[in-house]
């Protein structure tokens, strides 16, 4: 990666260029470095820093020409840094915690005094605290060249990132690869008419501003509309002005919540009329070139109100006598590929989107509906073209081998999770009662099988149910139920991960560039915060060596059916990375896989759609593979993909926040049964399991005592009483206030702290880094000493 050039003399270090303030000598600026020796430990982090790109191990190490006992020395400092969380493990290298990948998405929000472009990532968790800021470098001579895309205000653009010298600047400074979506400097807001005259536009999130939009401005709105506004220079003093750019809907509206949520996160969700048109167009697909797979009983097992069905399944036993026992299950995957070639509208269009979003009222899908609803939908008793993949497995449950094919194929039967799992049960319908013994039977046979080399795998069992919300027919919450998990879920599942796997194989056997589904292992860092918080709880964990997911499953299994149950998934749940997606492979953590792929939902992902293409390619199926271009843009594509995946679980997120809080803004006042589920050094997080609500108490109402926050146990301790609350600890809350609009909920604690012992580790440490202090109202807090 080309790095930006910076002002200043440079030295060599035994490869690497290192940068020296100009008019300072280096030995005012760092220690000796010597050739062949490993460097200090603030030298190490410099060369990371400053080289995001060479910091692999074998980079470092031949950057400061480290070899043979060096290495091993090298290997033992950056494991140091790594456990002091000074370093984290990332895809191909380290990285300093909280910076940025080498390439990420951006958000332009603003101008520098200097008139130069500001961005912050377009995601970023709250909890690694303020977004960095980013200098936006576009040279004007390029322009023109068409070397770099120009980007503006409000724009969201693709930037390759680098880290910035001016230690008085921003952070980083990145160079825009691609403008992903332009003019994104707009508010989202509802309409308060005032009796003045004009109106106010008030926020939809806590973090935003209110605004003043004037009569002129107004448009058509009324008051209660959602609306999109561009927000205008503001005065010296008073409000920032805005106008109102598109009236959404009226807040009252049934599906109003769902659209707060598609606007403010930037989800693309209207088909432009070349899409739906090249849509409209499409034929179905002919049996031409593809094997004819009809007569082979595959059935679609899917939630019950599905309406796009991407994968089929069937199994029998293998009738070869090489494999005695074994069992052959095939999975054959909507042909997305056939009908959605590279750059065309479709697919520009799914790459915008990047997946479908599901909101509990609506779906935004990622293909319109003729495409994903009507000629890629596996329906029941039609031909459709499908990419399916054989796969052999031995009675231990071991893969012997696979082949993949592009066929014509019809589906037996379309069922629900319900209704196979009751079929199994006893209790078949007039619909599975026939399909029982030819079809369902051999299907969980095949499924034991599988389960055998799951099993062996021991992938990581988190134990975190998924709460689904009900609506009555006006959009409003009418419950919140946990679905049962059922073997009908689980068989599919499995089937789903082996043909995922089968595609990894196969494209890297092939020697094809492709999008794996990667998982990294746990930094140091954070199995640290969870050794010591088990610690607090009785229950060992390793130190050193390379963590495995089962080492995990141990963890969980000490925990189960104690009261520590729930705290101990979360708090494992939270140590672990986030899977994305990248053209190098690292393998899958939590499945404990070393090869993995998505490439069983091209209906809703796009990374699956670039496996399809991959394999129609290198396996030579015919029309429909990918391209030399899209092969050199996987890098981009991956980091865009990922963000959108992102994107879409903040969105839906959001949207459930909003419908609980819409729901339970009646209550306030009322008590409630709850669970913490975060700690922070500004209060408690709760969690109310009836109704799937998280809302949250701040430090200051917990009463009078000062409270400390004890990392390690994840606690807030009172430092008179020792009383205090902790991850996972029952209590009861009084809603004392609900925001619909924001999603917010605010809590009073009812429940007394319970007795904790008062000192651990990184209790003083938290104590000495922050002191919180309560009071009550109207009264002079307690001094602090300087």
């Amino acid at each position: 990666m080309t790095r930006e050039p910076r002002e200043g003399k440079r030295i060599k270090a035994g490869g690497p260029t290192l940068s020296v303030r100009a008019g300072k000598p280096a030995q005012a600026e760092r220690p000796a470095i010597v050739h062949g020796v490993v460097p200090p430990r603030e030298i190490l982090l410099e060369f990371i820093s400053d080289n995001p790109d060479r910091a692999s191990k074998r980079e470092i190490a031949k950057a400061f020409g480290l070899k043979g006992d060096a290495r091993v020395e090298l290997k033992d400092v950056l494991r140091d840094l790594e456990a002091e969380g000074l370093l984290q493990k990332g895809r191909k290298s380290l990285t300093r915690p909280g910076a940025l990948p080498p390439m990420t998405v951006l958000d332009i929000t603003t101008r520098d005094k200097d008139g130069d472009l500001i961005a912050r990532p377009a995601e970023w968790l709250d909890e690694a605290g303020v977004a960095p800021a980013v200098l936006i470098r576009q040279s004007s001579g390029d322009r023109g060249k068409g070397k770099t895309p120009t980007a503006g205000l409000g724009d969201r653009v693709l930037a390759k990132i680098f880290p910035n010298k001016d230690r008085s600047g921003p952070a980083y400074t990145a160079r825009v690869v691609k403008v992903i979506d332009k003019h994104r400097n707009a508010a989202l807001g509802v309409i308060r008419m005032m009796p003045e005259g004009g109106a106010r536009l008030m926020p939809i999130d806590r973090r935003s501003e209110e605004m003043q939009i004037s009569a002129a401005d107004l448009g058509d709105a009324k008051d209660g509309d959602l609306i999109e506004a561009d927000v205008l220079r503001g005065d010296r003093f008073g409000l920032t002005r805005a106008k109102v750019l598109t009236v959404v809907g009226s807040v009252a509206t049934e599906k109003a919540i769902s659209m707060i949520a598609i606007y403010s996160h930037g989800i693309p969700h209207i088909f432009p009329q070349a899409v739906l048109n090249e849509a409209d167009a499409a034929k179905p697909a002919s049996l031409s070139k593809r094997e004819d797979w009809r007569n082979v009983p595959l059935v679609t097992i899917d939630p019950a109100d599905a309406k796009d069905h991407d994968d089929a399944v069937y199994a029998e036993l293998d009738p070869s006598p090489d494999n005695p026992e074994g069992v052959i299950v095939t999975v054959a995957i909507a042909d997305v590929s056939w009908y959605v070639r590279t750059g065309s509208p479709l697919d520009r269009e799914a790459l915008k989107r990047g997946n479908s979003v599901y909101f509990p009222d609506r779906v935004v899908p990622m293909l319109p509906e003729r495409i994903s609803n009507d000629l890629c939908s596996l329906r029941e008793g039609e031909d459709r073209p499908a990419l399916a993949v054989r796969m052999v497995f031995s009675k231990e449950g071991r893969k012997a081998s696979h082949t993949f094919h592009r066929v014509m194929m019809k589906s037996a039967a379309k069922l629900s999770y319900q209704q196979a799992q009751a079929a199994i049960d006893g209790k078949p319908d007039d619909k599975s009662g026939p399909l029982l013994e030819p079809i369902l039977k051999p299907l969980w046979h095949a499924y034991g099988v599988m389960k055998r080399g799951r099993d062996r795998r021991q992938p990581l069992e988190l134990d975190m149910p998924e709460r689904k919300i009900k609506l009555k027919e006006d959009g409003t919450v009418d419950s919140v139920v946990i679905p049962e998990r059922l073997d009908a879920h689980k068989l599919i599942e499995e089937m789903m991960i082996q043909a995922n796997v089968c595609a990894a194989e196969t494209l890297e056997k092939k020697k094809q560039p492709l999008v794996y589904r990667i998982h990294d292992a746990p930094s140091l860092a954070k199995q640290e915060t969870l050794r010591e918080f088990l610690a607090t709880l009785g229950i060992p964990m390793a130190k050193g060596g390379e963590m495995r997911a089962n080492s995990f499953n141990g963890i969980l299994a000490k925990a189960e059916n104690t009261a520590h149950q729930v705290m101990v998934n979360e708090m494992v749940l939270r140590s672990q990375s986030q899977a994305v997606y990248s053209p190098d492979n690292i393998g899958h953590f939590g499945l404990n896989l070393m090869k993995y792929a998505h490439f069983t939902s091209p209906i809703r992902r796009y990374a699956d759609l670039i496996v399809h293409r991959a394999l129609v390619g290198s396996l030579a199926l015919g029309e429909g593979a990918i391209t030399p271009e899209e092969e050199a843009q996987l890098e981009d594509i991956a980091a865009e993909i990922s963000t959108f995946e992102r994107r879409a679980m903040a969105a839906e997120r959001d949207t459930i926040n909003r419908l609980i809080a819409h729901h339970l803004a009646e209550r306030v006042g009322q008590q409630f049964e709850a669970r913490i589920s975060g700690v922070t050094k500004s209060g408690l997080f709760v969690a109310l399991p009836t109704y799937g609500a998280d809302g949250f108490v701040p430090i200051s109402t917990l009463g009078t005592d000062y409270f400390h926050y004890d990392e390690s146990r994840q606690a807030l301790v009172g430092e008179r009483s020792s009383l205090g609350y902790q991850i996972g600890d029952p209590v009861d809350v009084k809603l004392v206030e609900a925001i619909p609009l924001a999603g917010a909920l605010r809590f009073e604690m009812l429940s007394e702290g319970r007795k904790m012992s008062p000192a651990t580790r990184s209790f003083h440490k938290a104590g000495r880094r922050e002191r919180r202090t309560t009071h009550k109202p109207g009264t002079r807090p307690p001094r602090r000493g300087r």
